[in-house]
């Protein structure tokens, strides 16, 4: 069997191993806890002059125990159970270390000045955890308390501990893992018979430590001088590298869904250009609408007219407005498709310029290995504003965005975020509902326009007068003024703008707003 195909467990064999090196320190001292983060304990060990550290994890893909060679970094406030170790077991004598019915429990006593304490350690899988008991065996604390409500066994403050109800079988049967039976029956032996000479720990690179010869599954292996040493060396390798995959696989994800979103709206911008480039076709269209309606029965629905090349054509008409009507609505039409044509054209470059940057960057990560150098593209992904948080699981996900309101999202210069809303009703859900206190408000003086809003992610100071005109043009486009001379355009920070109330829908009044100018025909 090739290397990689089998990763080796950290099952109960693995543990007696530990536990028979451990044995050393029985009798000596505790000296020094320290808690690196929220599933991994380091107690100081000293016995007949010699110093170690031993790790406990009860992390749920690596729960784990063996001594470590680096000391970890100490959390600048220190957890409660980390600070429950310490008041009940730092300066304590170390009675007794033991695996309990040869399974993947391992119990740390000391005995000192608070009394006998029992540190429990349960190892198994996604359900373990570590638990400070008394000598009574009165939990004291825990790395996870469980409720009682979420388990028939709970660990909680006071309740008496209780061993998981796997434990009590053979002990011979408990250190028969899957793998070991494996190993066992392509080494055709007995585990009394492998281990007659003892432990003799490998490392196995790529796929795991332990304290017996893998090489009958064809794996390949090198001695070690303990099992500590080859655990250590192997998780230093598999946990980074199970980090790398589990974040590289979380930008992928999150990327191709910005990949996506860009697609959607160029899409929608492509169809809106060329709608742009029918307005000289519609402002004809109206044309002879004015020039042959007053022939058409009142109430027709289609006009006969002749184009300007002499054509013969059919001009449909609503049949509840004049000629005259008929041909404003396409002339309005024309001018509405003309007037977007800049900003539609502008939002089609950036978008697919960024497009292009989101997928070249995605190529980067899923050809990185190193964790390092995925953060650090992470962190690159995060300041082109192209990962958001995502939401809690538990939240409900919205069929549309914005709960449905007309709400558009266009990419501004720098790649940042400006919305604004295409109707009264999503001006108000955009105003109230969307917009953070410090992101920029944009609105016509004194005049009908959308709101506008530029993102700014909590960092008013990072908007620049070239993001402030983007939005301005884009509360002018979305306005009666779009085709004025130059428009006074506000804004202002959204914590200073508010819904008087009763008002109608739309409707803001603010503050602390400063003015920009803004030709309606640029």
């Amino acid at each position: 069997m090739a290397a990689g195909q089998i990763r080796i467990p950290y099952d109960s064999l693995t543990l007696a191993a530990v536990v028979e090196e451990l044995q050393g320190f029985v009798d000596g001292k505790v000296q020094g806890i320290r808690q690196p983060n929220e599933h991994d304990v380091a107690i100081g060990l000293y016995a007949r002059g010699a110093e170690a550290m031993l790790l406990l994890s009860c992390h749920p893909q690596f729960a784990r125990s063996y001594l470590i060679t680096r000391r970890p970094a100490n959390q600048s406030q220190p957890p409660a159970f980390c600070a429950a170790l310490r008041a009940r077991m730092d300066g304590s004598r170390l009675v007794a270390i033991r695996q309990i019915s040869g399974d993947r429990v391992l119990e740390i006593e000391v005995e000192g000045s608070q009394g006998t304490h029992v540190l429990i350690a349960e190892l198994m899988g996604k359900h373990s955890n570590l638990i400070l008991t008394e000598a009574s065996g009165r939990v004291v604390s825990a790395a996870k308390w469980v409720g009682r409500s979420k388990s028939s066994r709970p660990i909680q403050s006071g309740v008496r501990y209780e061993r998981p109800p796997v434990m009590g079988r053979d002990p011979g049967e408990a250190l028969l893992s899957p793998f070991l039976r494996k190993l066992l029956a392509a080494r055709n032996q007995g585990l009394e018979e492998a281990l007659a000479d003892g432990f003799h720990p490998v490392l196995s690179v790529g796929n795991g430590a332990y304290p017996v010869s893998v090489e009958a599954l064809g794996l390949p292996e090198f001695p070690r001088s303990s099992i500590s040493v080859a655990l250590e060396q192997h998780f230093n390798a598999a946990i980074p590298e199970h980090e790398a995959n589990t974040l590289r696989a979380s930008l992928v994800a999150q990327l191709e869904r910005v990949i996506l979103a860009r697609d959607v709206a160029l899409s929608d911008l492509r169809q809106a250009e060329e709608l742009g480039g029918k307005a000289g076709q519609m402002q004809r269209t109206g044309e002879l609408i004015l020039a042959y309606g007053p022939g058409a029965p009142i109430g027709a629905t289609v006009l006969d007219a002749y184009d300007y090349e002499g054509n013969a054509v059919q001009i449909n008409l609503d049949p509840e407005l004049g000629f005259k009507e008929n041909a404003n609505f396409y002339f309005e039409k024309a001018k509405k498709a003309k007037g977007r044509m800049g900003l539609v054209r502008d939002q089609i470059a950036r978008i697919s310029a960024d497009r292009d940057q989101v997928m070249a960057l995605l190529a980067r990560i899923e050809e990185e290995p190193r964790l390092d150098r995925l953060r650090e593209l992470q962190e690159e992904a995060k300041s082109r504003r192209w990962l958001t948080n995502q939401p809690s699981p538990t939240r409900t996900k919205e069929e549309r965005p914005y709960e449905g309101h007309r709400i558009r999202e266009l990419v501004g210069p720098g790649g940042v975020q400006v919305l604004y809303g295409e109707n009264a009703e999503s001006n108000d859900y955009l105003t109230l509902r969307v917009a953070k206190p410090n992101d920029y408000w944009v609105h016509i003086r004194g005049a009908t326009s959308a709101h506008v809003v530029i993102v700014t992610r909590n960092h008013p100071e990072k908007i620049s007068k070239e993001h402030l005109m983007f939005a301005a043009k884009v509360a002018v486009q979305n306005s009666p003024s779009k085709h004025s001379g130059y428009v006074a355009v506000d804004y202002t920070l959204k914590k200073y703008v508010r819904k008087p109330r009763g008002a109608a829908k739309g409707t803001a009044l603010y503050t602390h707003e400063k003015t920009l100018h803004v030709d309606g025909d640029a």
